[in-house]
C-alpha cells in the first residue's frame, strides 16, 4: 500500500465561492435594531398604526396626512413602493368607519395610485384589505388598505426561488418621494395637503 499524497493548499488557484450576493442597503435597519443600546423587544406592544402618526414623519414612514386616515410606508414591503392607507380611528374593519372615514379612506386610496404613477410609473397595482386575522391580517385590530405597485417582471423567480423580494430604493428614500407627490396631487382630490389630526 503506498502512501496518500497531501498537496498543500496554497498551491492551488483561488476558488470563489458559489454564493450570489444581493445587495439590500434597507436590511440595515433590521440589523442596527438589534444592536446592544437598543432593546431587542419593545417593553409594551403599541399598534404600529396608532404608533406611526404620533412620530415624525420621517421617523414614522408617513407619505401622507388627511384629516381622517394616512399614508404609510410598509415595513415589510410586498413590492417596492407599498403603502398602506389607514384610519387614525383604531377600528378592525371597514364597516366600523364612519361615512367621513370611509370616503377619505378610499379616496386617499385613489391618490396613492395617482401619487405612484407620478414617481414610479407602475404598470398595474394591487389593491386590498385583510380583515381578521382569519383573513390574514398582519395587524388585524387597525384596519389598513394595501396599495402594492407592480411592473412587468417585477418579482421575476426571486420570491418562488430564493424566498427572497428585491428592493432597489431605501424605505426612506420612497416615502420622500411619495411625500412630494401627495402635496403636489392631494388638493387635486379634495383631500388636505396639511397634516390632519386624529378624528374624535
Amino acid at each position: 500500500m503506498t502512501d496518500a499524497r497531501v498537496d498543500d493548499p496554497a498551491d492551488f488557484p483561488p476558488q470563489e465561492d458559489t454564493v450570489e450576493r444581493l445587495w439590500t442597503p434597507q436590511r440595515m435597519t433590521y440589523v442596527l435594531r438589534n444592536s446592544e443600546d437598543r432593546p431587542t423587544k419593545p417593553k409594551a406592544k403599541e399598534c404600529p398604526f396608532c404608533a406611526g402618526p404620533k412620530k415624525s414623519d420621517e421617523d414614522g414612514l408617513i407619505a401622507w396626512r388627511g384629516a381622517r386616515v394616512f399614508a404609510i410606508m410598509n415595513l415589510y414591503p410586498y413590492n417596492v413602493g407599498h403603502l398602506m392607507i389607514c384610519p387614525y380611528r383604531h377600528v378592525g374593519f371597514i364597516t366600523e368607519l364612519d361615512d367621513a372615514e370611509l370616503f377619505e379612506f378610499e379616496k386617499a386610496t385613489t391618490l396613492a395610485m395617482k401619487v405612484m404613477e407620478a414617481v414610479s410609473h407602475p404598470d398595474g397595482y394591487n389593491i386590498g384589505i385583510n380583515q381578521g386575522e382569519v383573513a390574514g391580517a398582519g395587524v388585524a385590530a387597525h384596519l389598513h388598505q394595501h396599495v402594492v405597485p407592480r411592473w412587468n417582471g417585477d418579482a421575476n423567480f426571486m420570491p418562488i426561488v430564493a424566498q427572497t423580494r428585491t428592493m432597489p430604493i431605501l424605505l426612506s428614500d420612497q416615502r420622500a418621494a411619495y411625500a412630494q407627490a401627495f402635496s403636489r396631487l392631494a388638493p387635486d382630490f379634495g383631500l388636505p395637503l396639511e397634516r390632519g389630526s386624529a378624528a374624535a
